[in-house]
Parts: structure tokens; C-alpha cells; sequence
């Protein structure tokens, strides 16, 4: 972690996040949102609602986001970082263009922004720029004077990620009877996306089968099964699985599920899994839902022993490293030499997107990038 407190040129952070419900009456207006110009008629979307409806109308992200502002805020008070810190969801309140213009009316004239994504896609990274221009666009047509805004690089190899998460692995491994736990296997879960959308993940040159989403996901996977290796002993065999499907069924996503893993490793004799879900910051729906009911169910049903390790949220750890990549990232833009914090072998990720990184079916105006156009 860098000890020069010195964040200029920015004068404030934005946490960037996709936002949920928080109440039964918002389930439909925020999937409404999340799948603007499909046409989706609004009986599909209650009935796509309805794992919302399971736990009150109420998703957790929300929460979850008010908690890593806490510990953001509390941990640059703590190190004598003056940055202020906001935030603005993508489908929910607060929205995004909300907080830009209450940005701007603050008088914040450089902004660094903090997804909550660890990883390239164009969902987790690319679809986030092409908000942040949308909302520029709509403050400029409003005559507000803009904000430049840059956008944090990856994060999914800077150990302040990492280590919440080897602790939370070796923590659940520990919860499994004792008589299963050395020969327990890790599954290692992330969203699940449509596979032509991960082959053209991260920048040109790196495209082609899985691309950098499937890259970064088994970095981490690797460099998470070697630390706990390590820490107790054990080599628990891994793989990388997936969740939280969506969409048409004729076109190819990302696999196996991971209830279809679970039964293949139950029918194989694995006597436990550890399911790590390292694609997701917080415990958000996907995670709730997609593993701890759905995922749960499937073990239970299999009488297969299955813990589920904790997301990174708001542990101080994580809370450092953004100081650390804000820090980092200022030094950059001042034109000072950096040696960027990342383990394993693919290294620091791009400061700015290239063009052709992740790209979208339709090409939209992206902010923070190469080609954005509020350079």
C-alpha cells in the first residue's frame, strides 16, 4: 500500500454500482430498468421477479454499497485521505445522473470512478462507461459545466481483494465436517455471460476463446487454490463454474452451471465442495439466490456437504486497496513512475480502455476510455 496520501489530480471518488430493489413496489419498475429497450412485457418481468419476492422485494446490494461507503470513508479518514466519496447505481436510486449533477453542483471538476466489478466485460466494465457518457450527455444538454471522468482499473489480482477472499475459503473448509474436508473441492463461481460476449473481453489482442474474463477468472481461481494450498496443507482440487444464467437458450453462455457441477462432482464421489464466489464483490441477489437457495438446495438434495465462503463486501482490506488504486492511479496522472499492486502472472490491467475492449453489439459513445468522448 502507497504511504504518499496525495490524490491530486482528483478531487472526489464515485462508487459505481447496478442498484436493486428495496421494496416489493420496486422489483418491477427496477427490472424495467435493467431491461429498458427489450420489450419485455411487465407480467415476464414479475415472473422474473420472483426470487426478489422471496426475500421481501428487498436485494441486499444496496445495503452492501452503504457498507463499503462506510469503510471507504471510514479508512481515507483514518489515513488522511481528504477525498470525498459518492455514489450512484446504474438501475436504482441513486442513480447515476443524480449524482453526477450533485457532483458538479459540489464543484468536482476531476472524478475517479470505482465500479463494482472486478473484471473485463462488457457488462461489468464497458456498459458502465457507456452510462457514465449517457449521463455526461445529459448534463451537458442541461449546460452544466462536466466533470473529466476516469474509471479505476481491474482489481481482480490486487491482494486487498484477493486475501478477504482465501480467508473466507479456508474459513468454510474449516465449517465442513472433519472427515470430508481435506478431500473437499473448490468451486470457484462467477456470472455467467453469453460466450461471444467473453471472447471479445479486454482488449483486442487478447480476444478469442473465453478472452480476459475467463483469463482473470482462472488467475484468480489459481492464485486463491495455491494460497490455501499453502495455508493448510492441502491441495483441494478446483474449478472455475457459473451462475446466474439468463437470456435465450439457443445462445451459448458460459459453463457448467453450478448445480450441474455439483451433481457431476457428487456422482464422481467428491465428498464436499466449497462454493467461492469470487465474481461478486458483495453478497448481492445472484449470491443469495443463485447459491445460497438454489445451489444449497441442490447439495441438500444430493446429500452433498457444501459451504458457500464469503464475498470480499466491505472488509477493511478491500477498503485499502481502493485507497491504494486511487493513489495509484494519481500518481499516474501526475507523470510519476508506478509500480502497480497485482499478484500473479498477468499483472496491473490498463489505466484506460483501449478501443475495441469490450465491445457491445451496438456501438454506444463510452466514457473513460481511449474513445470516450468527454476526453
Amino acid at each position: 500500500m502507497r504511504d504518499a496520501l496525495d490524490a491530486t489530480p482528483y478531487d472526489a471518488l464515485l462508487l459505481l454500482s447496478f442498484g436493486g430493489p428495496e421494496g416489493p413496489d420496486d422489483v418491477v419498475p427496477f427490472l424495467e430498468n435493467v431491461t429498458r429497450g427489450r420489450g419485455i412485457p411487465k407480467e415476464r418481468l414479475k415472473e422474473v421477479g420472483q426470487h426478489y419476492f422471496l426475500f421481501g422485494g428487498v436485494s441486499p446490494i444496496n445495503d452492501q454499497n452503504r457498507a463499503l461507503l462506510d469503510a471507504l470513508r471510514k479508512d481515507f479518514a483514518e489515513h488522511g485521505l481528504g477525498l470525498p466519496i459518492y455514489w450512484g447505481n446504474r438501475n436504482w436510486a441513486p442513480y447515476l445522473t443524480d449524482t453526477l449533477r450533485e457532483m458538479v453542483a459540489d464543484g468536482h471538476r476531476r472524478v475517479l470512478v470505482l465500479a463494482t466489478s472486478a473484471y473485463a466485460s462488457y457488462s461489468g466494465c464497458r456498459q458502465y462507461r457507456e452510462d457514465l457518457a449517457e449521463s455526461l450527455a445529459t448534463l451537458e444538454a442541461e449546460g452544466l459545466e462536466l466533470p473529466r471522468i476516469d474509471k479505476l482499473r481491474h482489481y481482480f489480482n490486487h491482494p486487498g481483494f484477493l486475501e478477504p477472499m482465501i480467508d473466507g475459503v479456508i474459513a468454510s473448509l474449516a465449517e465442513l465436517p472433519e472427515d470430508v474436508r481435506d478431500g473437499a473441492h473448490i468451486a470457484f463461481s462467477t456470472h455467467s455471460i453469453p460466450n461471444a460476449s467473453a471472447d471479445t473481453s479486454g482488449p483486442v489482442e487478447g480476444h478469442g476463446e473465453g478472452g480476459a474474463y475467463v483469463a482473470q477468472h482462472l488467475e484468480v481461481s489459481r492464485l486463491i487454490a495455491d494460497a490455501v494450498r499453502e495455508r493448510t496443507g492441502v491441495d483441494h482440487p478446483w474449478q472455475l463454474v457459473y451462475q446466474s444464467r439468463s437470456g435465450a437458450p439457443h445462445i451459448p453462455w458460459l459453463e457448467p452451471d453450478i448445480c450441474d457441477h455439483l451433481e457431476e462432482r457428487h456422482a464422481s464421489g467428491v465428498p464436499a465442495v466449497v462454493i467461492a464466489p469470487i465474481g461478486f464483490v458483495s453478497d448481492h441477489m445472484e449470491v443469495l439466490y443463485d447459491l445460497d437457495t438454489e445451489a444449497k438446495a441442490k447439495a441438500e438434495e444430493l446429500g452433498l456437504p457444501m459451504r458457500r465462503s464469503a464475498t470480499v463486501g466491505d472488509d477493511p482490506r478491500f477498503a485499502a486497496a481502493v485507497r491504494d488504486l486511487v493513489l495509484e492511479r494519481a500518481a499516474v496522472e501526475r507523470g510519476q513512475e508506478v509500480t502497480p499492486c497485482a499478484l500473479g502472472a498477468l499483472g496491473a490491467g490498463h489505466d484506460v480502455c483501449p478501443v475495441g475492449c469490450c465491445p457491445a453489439r451496438a456501438p454506444k459513445p463510452a466514457a473513460a476510455g481511449v474513445d470516450s468522448p468527454y476526453a
